[in-house]
């Protein structure tokens, strides 16, 4: 596959899903934030791929696509038709499926007032350095924006904060035309304070007054997230299944099929 600029994307919304609850909302959230875009070639292609913070959103014809350049693809978690399998499965060592859930908030939640000294409020450029301090295995959750100051500069997350340390962040992880998408961490030293509770419930008021509709994409194994998106008013609308990708296959070999 080769890359096409971000900037063509438009070209080609009507490959993608739109104004749908949970990371279909990927193409339209690159459309306006950051990503990439791949395709076949780049002259009318028949195949294309957008991608952001490791998501993958899959679309065209398979048999136009090489399992041999497939490489961008590596190391993702790609959601596509059912048609894709054969030429995933020829182009990288492993891909793993993940049963996944989609929640859309249908209640309003009452929360607890935060512990004493900690606030909640909409996370501001200022804050940047919040979320860089973050620890390594929270960083993901700025991603979907190019990074801890373009999260920051959104407008699009709210955090828990004490002394100045973000201990909590809800954002929009995906920004669709209808729904966002939303994702939340904790620092690891600050769990069952329902801090987590107290910052998605402020960001879907938030969602909500722009209009949209907060939306929640967990694994279906994922007892706490399935659990936290209860407490704040989501129910489940759908479920899915997408494919942890691995290395690309070496050439002359055949992959590994899919096991499903």
């Amino acid at each position: 596959m080769i890359e096409l600029s971000r900037h063509q994307l438009p070209a080609y919304m009507g490959w993608f899903p739109r104004a749908t609850a949970g990371p279909t909302a990927l193409a339209e959230h690159v459309l306006a934030s950051s990503g990439r875009l791949w395709a076949d070639r780049a002259d009318r292609p028949r195949a294309i791929a957008v991608a952001c913070a490791g998501h993958v959103l899959l679309r065209g014809n398979p048999d136009a696509l090489d399992p041999t350049a497939m490489a961008p693809l590596s190391g993702r978690y790609v959601l596509a038709p059912d048609r894709f399998l054969p030429v995933l499965g020829s182009a990288f060592d492993r891909v793993v499926p993940w049963e996944r859930m989609v929640y859309v908030r249908h209640e309003e939640s009452a929360v607890p007032r935060p512990p004493l000294g900690v606030f909640v409020r909409r996370i501001a450029a200022s804050d940047t350095g919040a979320l860089t301090a973050l620890d390594t295995d929270s960083a993901w959750i700025h991603a979907s924006w190019g990074g801890p100051g373009g999260l920051a500069a959104s407008g699009y997350a709210w955090g828990a904060f004490h002394k100045g340390r973000l201990l909590a962040v809800a954002c929009t992880y995906f920004r669709g035309s209808r729904y966002e998408d939303i994702a939340v961490v904790t620092a690891p030293d600050h769990r069952r304070q329902q801090l987590a509770l107290n910052c998605v419930v402020a960001l879907s008021a938030d969602v909500a007054a722009r209009g949209r509709i907060a939306s929640w994409t967990c694994s279906r194994y994922n007892r706490a997230s399935r659990l936290l998106a209860w407490h704040a008013g989501f129910r489940l609308e759908r479920e899915y299944v997408h494919y942890a990708t691995g290395a690309a296959a070496p050439k002359g070999t055949t992959g590994m099929r899919v096991p499903v």
